[in-house]
């Protein structure tokens, strides 16, 4: 059975940056869930290296080879962990950017785990208000629990003994695994292509 392709996009901009601890937290927690049931290939896109190549295709229409790489293995992945910074209480410019350059139709139907970082819990509300309804309007499949981590996350409170960020992570990796696992049967089923013989038969009385 050939691996499972996990897909990470991370805008952050900043080297150390919160916004990439917070995706490889979600990419382990997702990855051990997966242990067990297939093998998972991970790649993870910094959006901060794709930067002008995001830039120069929203003005001439075609991508670079580094951009056109990392559209495809987004658009092609069994599963998909998206995370950005919170800037001005939305997903960072840069982050909508990439998303903007994705055709319409490229994730429908395809899991996506949607997290955020910022500077106070009170921007956490943009996962809902901003970046659930971008990825419905892309016809995405997002997990039911989407992951804030504000300053006060990191440290004594995102500690791995105690509640709150830790446990949201477990939880929203275990929805992503479930909706990852459930799509291969699905996708299957649609695409099965009944032969011309049996739709006559079952036309006969």
């Amino acid at each position: 059975m050939s691996p499972l392709n996990l897909v990470v996009v991370s805008a952050g901009l900043s080297q150390p940056s919160s916004t990439r601890l917070l995706a490889d937290r979600l990419t382990e927690a997702t990855r051990q869930r997966l242990a067990g049931e297939r093998e998972v290939e991970v790649r993870v896109v910094e959006l901060r290296d794709l930067a002008v190549d995001i830039a120069k295709n929203l003005v001439t229409g075609f991508p670079s080879t580094a951009l056109r790489e990392a559209l495809e293995a987004v658009t092609e992945a069994d599963g998909v962990i998206a995370v950005t910074p919170i800037f001005t209480a939305s997903y960072s410019g840069l982050f909508k950017s990439f998303f903007d350059v994705i055709d319409n139709t490229a994730l429908a139907g395809k899991p996506v785990l949607i997290a955020a970082t910022g500077g106070t819990a009170r921007h956490s509300l943009a996962l809902e208000h901003a970046l659930r309804p971008l990825f419905v309007y892309l016809r995405a499949l997002v997990v039911p629990t989407a992951v804030y981590a504000a300053s006060e996350d990191w440290g004594t409170g995102g500690d791995a003994l105690t509640d709150g960020l830790p446990a949201r992570i477990a939880r929203a990796s275990e929805e992503l695994v479930d909706l990852i696992l459930r799509r291969p049967a699905a996708t299957k089923q649609a695409d099965a292509v009944i032969p011309f013989e049996q739709q006559l038969a079952a036309l006969r009385p």
